[in-house]
């Protein structure tokens, strides 16, 4: 058994973002999940960045057996009515078995592109990782150009006993991800760009975390793996994914299978 640990299913089936899923879009998405389970993907994590796609992640989730939700802000989706969203969110979050939601996020900070709100950023991770910790969910963490900023809003919350989670897509340097293993001991989500030619530096990376680290995540559907680069990602692709994992290791597929299984499971303890 795989799971996707993190997917947009809720993005694939559509071509634009902060719309409610209608009926025919529901049935597309079933057809993802039915084929995923062709390839072994028996559980997809679906993960929001707006109320409406968090919405939509809760849909899927309770329209689709072994789909569970994270609902969240991403970074690049926190405008100045942010705390009236949050407090939408939190309202599902309350009922977070009924809604099968599973973790906060994706939420973090994204310092890539010019004239962002850092410090709304900052307020917007800091105030998601309050509600992790006292809704007792991991949280799902997006960070890019922004790694030490992100270390230090974390870093506040280190010592709070149930603080968990997994930096998504992880593409930092060695010393952050020492940090994030040894200081936070929080997972690292490997996904498509481990088998890009040119990224040497993660796959040792890889390798030193060893698969008791690791969950794996297809961000579906973005960042497909090497073999359908310029194509759109699929949670199918976990399968994959994860027979690079195992040649990375020198293992077989039913070991990184079981592995990372059992790590998302003890990440994202109501799957």
């Amino acid at each position: 058994m795989l799971i996707d640990t993190h997917c947009h299913i809720n993005i694939i089936v559509k071509n634009k973002f902060d719309v409610l899923l209608n009926e025919i879009q529901l049935q597309h998405a079933q057809k993802i999940i039915n084929e995923a389970k062709q390839y072994g993907v028996n559980h997809i994590v679906n993960v929001g960045t707006s109320v409406i796609e968090s919405l939509n992640c809760i849909t899927l989730a309770q329209n689709n057996k072994n789909n569970y939700s994270v609902v969240g802000i991403h970074p690049g989706d926190c405008t100045q009515n942010w705390q009236i969203d949050l407090k939408t969110i939190e309202k599902k979050i309350k009922k977070k078995k009924e809604y099968k939601i599973v973790g906060i996020g994706e939420c973090g900070l994204d310092f890539h592109y010019r004239n962002i709100n850092k410090q709304r950023q900052k307020d917007v991770f800091k105030a998601q990782i309050e509600l992790a910790l006292e809704h007792s969910l991991p949280l799902v963490i997006h960070t890019r150009e922004a790694a030490d900023e992100t270390l230090t809003c974390l870093d506040e919350f280190k010592n709070e006993e149930n603080l968990s989670g997994v930096f998504h897509c992880f593409s930092q340097d060695k010393s952050f991800a020492d940090y994030a293993l040894n200081e936070l001991n929080f997972f690292i989500g490997i996904g498509g760009i481990v088998t890009y030619p040119k990224n040497d530096v993660l796959r040792s990376i890889v390798l030193k975390a060893g698969l008791e680290n690791i969950v794996l995540e297809t961000d579906a559907p973005f960042l497909p793996p090497q073999a359908i680069r310029g194509q759109k990602n699929h949670p199918k692709h976990i399968r994959t994914i994860a027979h690079y994992v195992a040649q990375l290791f020198n293992t077989d597929l039913q070991t990184v299978a079981r592995k990372t299984t059992d790590n998302a499971k003890q990440l994202f303890f109501d799957i």
